[in-house]
């Protein structure tokens, strides 16, 4: 099926197109599920080896993306499923640094079908508590027309009963209950949305990578915490041509950052910071699933260096 028929029946018949597309998932996620662990290691180090150029030492590893490839399959800590829900994060968040650094929530959904727009805001953001840019931005919902939410409703459906373990074999996320959130829409009066991410070893934040222009051009400049601008980058992003002013209470999001990695051997703590009001994004333990090549390799290996990888 070709591009154009999909944007066709997903814009006229959003529910046949989305129980299509589930049918043919619950296919792959069966394979799945039926996979030994044996295959599942030599699934993830084909996938691997397409995307960073080199095979898994299962017994030996040193990169940080390799590492991450151990971590998502051995690493059984239930806390990382918790965390990495992100509706479930919320109140673990507000018990550690309080519910003020929480993005505003508007509601939570077992079916997306219960989703009353008209008790929305006129902006929010809708998205699953498991995904990974499945996240639908509306500036104004009285641009929404009826189609448009059975659209909404139908998509997300779909994304909250995708198992995202499957084809990824970040394993943690199968243990998340799925849900759909609505969360007030932060603005900023800046042309993007800084999203900052934490890379934090052993309860200590190292670096800090920010992200600009995602849902359009997504740049990424990586700075150590001293706002000194890196020489290595993850995949191809490249660096953010304008200028990115250190926030003035960076070190306020270092301390944030700080009290919530604690116990872990390794996670990204993501915020957003906005005309100095700081809002909680998330908690990642599977950064890119470990694909996303860290270039130089040489950067690789020395974040490596820094995860003491115990399970």
């Amino acid at each position: 099926m070709n591009k154009k028929l999909h944007a066709m029946l997903e814009k006229h018949c959003p529910v046949l197109y989305y129980r299509m597309l589930q049918k043919k998932r619950a296919e792959y996620e069966a394979r799945f599920a039926a996979m030994t662990p044996e295959e599942m290691r030599q699934r993830d180090d084909e996938l691997y080896f397409k995307h960073v150029g080199k095979h898994v030492n299962w017994d030996d590893p040193h990169a940080y993306t390799e590492k991450m490839q151990l971590a998502k399959l051995e690493d059984k800590n239930p806390m990382k499923a918790q965390l990495a829900d992100k509706y479930a994060v919320r109140k673990w968040v507000a018990d550690k640094i309080g519910e003020e650094y929480l993005v505003p929530l508007c509601g939570a959904f077992d079916n997306a079908d219960d989703i009353d727009f008209d008790k929305l805001p006129k902006s929010f953001v809708i998205k699953t508590n498991s995904g990974s840019g499945d996240a639908i931005i509306v500036h104004d919902k009285a641009t929404l027309s009826a189609q448009d939410q059975k659209i909404i409703r139908a998509k997300m459906n779909y994304q909250m009963h995708c198992n995202y373990a499957c084809g990824s074999f970040e394993m943690h996320y199968s243990d998340i209950k799925p849900k759909v959130i609505v969360e007030r829409l932060i603005e900023c009066d800046e042309d993007d949305l800084p999203d900052y991410k934490f890379i934090c070893f052993d309860g200590k934040p190292y670096y800090c990578w920010v992200d600009m222009g995602r849902y359009h051009q997504h740049k990424r400049n990586v700075y150590d915490l001293e706002w000194n601008l890196q020489d290595w980058n993850q995949k191809d992003y490249g660096n953010y041509e304008g200028t990115l002013e250190k926030p003035k209470n960076f070190e306020k999001m270092i301390e944030l950052a700080t009290v919530l990695c604690q116990g872990f051997h390794h996670v990204r703590v993501d915020f957003y910071n906005v005309n100095g009001t700081i809002y909680f994004g998330e908690m990642t333990f599977t950064n890119g699933s470990g694909f996303e090549p860290i270039i130089p390799y040489e950067a690789d290996l020395k974040l490596g260096e820094l995860w003491n990888l115990r399970f």
